[in-house]
């Protein structure tokens, strides 16, 4: 019910003057992936099965922007992961970002990964080296017509702060945060920014978390998507919200204890959750993939089922990490007007997305032919209708239940050559 009700809500939010696309996105710490240690062994951290968890994972949830924390510095196994556990299954659409290690200390780094169908990268740079590289990574949304000078943008701090309870980590996880927020306040503040990352605070009260929430400027504080704002430690409050521990034995490479830790976050900057910017948070999307909120101190597979994922992926979740990944979802706007410039048809709207048939209206200033083409994201044409369309308003209907579920192009042709194209979504 819960899927259905989220679903009606993307369906009416994009029945309006502008198209929506909805792009879901990851936060998971992968656990040492690729990076060994006297107790992160080749045997229990083996590579092969963590990348067959992850990809398990990863067809479930589909996110468009993955980012990751703990994976090892060298660089084929960042490719390993792609074309092994991302690409695989007939999806071909992530890339691999762009990075630049600039910390020598470090023996695991940050990296993102992203649909390349709808995204694509327009920058990267490092916020702050103190501890480990917190990075910053720009991508713009593809538009059907806008360049990528002028479309939306989506920057993604990706953090992974300081472990530890001492005092001394608890002061080492505040300079992070504070040179990230310093950073970001000189360098294209007024933007959609995603925090997300293993921040491993454990209450809201610590100086990193305020660092991000109350910054001394306000115009660029970040907001928890669920306001779920507290001491989360071993408090049976946030059961819903804890990412860490998925085990309760620990002495291997997984950490024990657990479920009784909010580790993990996707904070939304204040365009994000406006939307003022093009991109907005769908309230009530953020999730914790795995997380029934009936483990509390245990692990995520014990008694109660966990009937929350399917069981093959609870049982990815339980092997591949001792974090749960943190999901959520936003919408980017793109307008639907058609460009007056040697075009016969001055408005065209939709329902998008759609199930089994698309209604157009269109507003024409003479009479002319609107070829409707269709084609995957693959660039495969997969229907093709022609309409003739009388000056004025005409109504129009075609028949799309043939098709899978996922996202289309449109291209639209009048009779005078013109051609313009838009996103659609089928469900």
């Amino acid at each position: 019910m819960k899927k259905l009700l989220l679903w009606l809500f993307i369906i009416l939010g994009t029945l309006t003057a502008k198209a929506q696309d909805t792009l879901t996105i990851m936060q998971y710490n992968l656990l040492n992936y690729g990076n060994f240690t006297s107790y992160c062994t080749s045997s229990n951290n083996n590579v092969a099965r963590k990348t067959g968890y992850d990809a398990i994972i990863v067809h479930y949830v589909k996110p468009d922007i993955i980012s990751v924390n703990e994976m090892t510095t060298t660089r084929s196994y960042h490719d390993y992961l792609l074309n092994n556990g991302l690409n695989t299954d007939g999806v071909d659409y992530y890339a691999k970002a762009s990075d630049t290690q600039s910390n020598g200390y470090q023996y695991t780094m940050n990296v993102l990964y992203y649909n390349k169908n709808k995204l694509g990268e327009a920058g990267h740079t490092i916020a702050q080296t103190d501890i480990r590289d917190i990075d910053i990574y720009k991508l713009y949304y593809k538009s059907a017509n806008l360049n990528q000078g002028d479309t939306t943008f989506i920057y993604c701090v990706v953090a992974h702060l300081k472990a530890g309870n001492k005092s001394g980590d608890v002061a080492k996880r505040a300079v992070m945060a504070d040179n990230t927020m310093d950073y970001i306040a000189t360098h294209h503040p007024d933007e959609n920014y995603l925090m997300m990352g293993d921040f491993n605070v454990y209450t809201d009260t610590e100086p990193a978390f305020q660092a991000f929430i109350n910054y001394k400027d306000a115009a660029i504080r970040f907001n928890d998507p669920v306001n779920q704002i507290g001491n989360w430690h071993n408090n049976p409050e946030y059961s819903h919200y804890h990412t860490q521990s998925t085990h309760t034995s620990g002495g291997g490479c997984a950490v024990g204890g657990g479920m009784d830790d909010r580790f993990d976050f996707i904070l939304l900057s204040n365009n994000v959750k406006s939307g003022n910017k093009k991109v907005k948070y769908i309230s009530g999307s953020f999730d914790v993939v795995g997380q029934d909120g009936k483990h509390f101190n245990l692990a995520i597979d014990d008694s109660p089922a966990n009937t929350s994922v399917p069981k093959n992926v609870l049982n990815a979740l339980y092997n591949n990490s001792d974090h749960l990944p943190v999901t959520l979802k936003v919408t980017v706007n793109q307008p639907v007007g058609i460009p007056q410039m040697h075009s016969d048809i001055d408005q065209l709207d939709f329902t998008n997305p759609v199930n089994n048939v698309l209604n157009f209206k269109v507003n024409a200033a003479k009479t002319t032919s609107l070829k409707v083409e269709v084609f995957s994201l693959l660039g495969q044409k997969v229907m093709q209708r022609e309409f003739s369309v009388s000056k004025g308003d005409s109504q129009l209907t075609m028949d799309v239940s043939n098709l899978f579920k996922g996202l289309y192009i449109l291209r639209f042709t009048e009779s005078n050559g013109h051609s313009f194209s838009r996103k659609l979504l089928k469900y």
